[in-house]
């Protein structure tokens, strides 16, 4: 018997002068990488115009091209710290205090709050927690004069602890959290624990926390860059200039500016050197998430 041959005779195609595509595949990360780019550039294109206009003396900031450098960068960071005795320097140290403080603490307490969430069995915690997600859907300025009158009647209204108080309870960094202990904490290491006589209190703070340390610097990180930019809070808190942010100070220059050319320089000079302990903060902490994308590669 005689064996028949089942494979399909390759089409061969001639005389096909149509001109052939570049598979979608191809085109797809040209695309996004265009996008990203035009994302990048709108991004830190005004933070380019800060750093040059931070060098220009004020004649030259009004007289010159705006992305061309000028000379009157040191005097401006001179005039900058001998402005109101060296306030502007105050209104730093009172940012380093408000934001560290508040984002510490913060970031302890949504720690606390969403491992309670993800690893307890209690009646009414998703009740709860649909709560804390709606806390996030509201507004910071919806919140804010109820605030006030609440820091009035305890008393507190004009001081800092008006400032670093409100900022302590974080619904989207306890949200944050929660997703965090859920996939980071194993269930059977918390019950190992248990069994070998460790406390709550024991197992959250020796087990759980080093587990969720790299969300955590997430929660910091975004806790302390929205207090560190925080206007409304201190605007509506603070009455006396010397516990003001730098960013209620710069307001304050900015509104004596609009009768004193000579201040606008002392403003860009401040908002650039205002950023820089964001961008070292940012620098400093990016260690742990490369030690996180490591692990999940590894994991993986």
């Amino acid at each position: 018997m005689t064996a028949v041959d089942t494979r399909i005779p390759a089409v061969v195609r001639t005389g096909d002068r149509s001109p052939r595509r570049a598979p979608r595949r191809h085109r797809r990360p040209r695309l996004a990488t265009a996008v990203l780019m035009l994302g990048a550039v709108y991004t830190l294109l005004p933070v380019a115009w800060v750093l040059v206009a931070t060098s220009k003396s004020p004649r030259e900031l009004f007289t010159t091209f705006s992305f061309a450098p000028g000379t009157g960068l040191l005097d401006n960071l001179a005039n900058l710290s001998a402005y109101g005795g060296g306030q502007f320097w105050l209104w730093g140290l009172n940012s380093a205090l408000y934001a560290g403080v508040g984002a510490i603490v913060s970031t302890l307490v949504s720690a606390m709050a969403g491992y309670a969430l993800a690893k307890f069995r209690f009646r009414g915690r998703e009740l709860l927690f649909s709560g804390i997600l709606a806390g996030v859907l509201v507004p910071g300025i919806v919140l804010a004069v109820p605030q006030y009158l609440l820091m009035a009647q305890l008393g507190l209204a004009g001081t800092r602890w008006s400032v670093i108080l409100p900022v302590i309870i974080n619904p989207f960094g306890i949200f944050l959290c929660r997703v965090f202990a859920a996939a980071a904490v194993p269930d059977d290491t918390i019950e190992a624990a248990r069994l070998d006589g460790a406390g709550e209190l024991r197992v959250f703070g020796a087990i759980a926390l080093p587990m969720m340390t790299q969300g955590l610097v997430t929660v910091f990180l975004l806790q302390f860059v929205g207090i560190w930019n925080n206007f409304l809070l201190p605007f509506i808190m603070l009455s006396d200039q010397d516990k003001y942010p730098i960013t209620l100070g710069l307001y304050t220059f900015l509104s004596k500016g609009a009768g004193d050319t000579d201040l606008y320089p002392l403003i860009i000079a401040g908002s650039a050197v205002s950023v820089i302990p964001l961008i070292a903060l940012v620098l400093l902490l990016q260690r742990f998430w490369r030690a996180d994308l490591l692990a999940g590669g590894l994991k993986g």
